[in-house]
């Protein structure tokens, strides 16, 4: 069965996020200044042939650790549709 897996990979919390610092700041030029923080990270979709949900999100894991997200900087979320 195929599996549509999102990978979503973010800043670690601890670490400063320039992209999201540049986004902040364009908002407040914008004239939106009520936006208290902004993380910018990756979506990532994969199209996993799988026999159950459990080996796709093993598969997807496998993805994430070893080439989707760097872990010295940052954190992976899998959710299975």
């Amino acid at each position: 069965m195929i599996y549509s897996v999102q990978v979503k990979v973010m800043p670690l919390k601890e670490l400063l996020d320039p992209q999201g610092k540049a986004v902040m700041g364009g908002l407040k030029n914008l004239g939106i200044g009520t936006v208290e923080d902004v993380r910018v990270g990756k979506n990532i979709t994969l199209q996993i042939n799988a026999a159950s949900p459990d080996e796709a999100k093993q598969i997807a894991e496998e993805a994430g650790k070893k080439l989707l997200a760097n872990p010295v900087m940052e954190y992976f979320e899998i959710n299975i549709n």
